[in-house]
């Protein structure tokens, strides 16, 4: 049960980061700073996802 909230978390927290970074790495596109800064939380968000599903579903 542990493991299930623990995947479910990381997903969630994952899924915010790359959801957040997309929407407003889009919105902020005439500032390359910023855009910077939201591709950055945009694939930390990915990896959090990728490294979730791997572990639960691989290892």
């Amino acid at each position: 049960m542990k493991e299930w909230l623990l995947f479910i978390l990381f997903m969630l927290v994952g899924l915010g980061m790359f959801g957040a970074g997309l929407v407003y790495r889009i919105k902020e596109k005439g500032d390359p700073e910023s855009v910077k800064i939201y591709t950055v939380v945009g694939v930390i968000g990915a990896v959090l996802i990728a490294v979730a599903l791997l572990i639960k579903f691989v290892f």
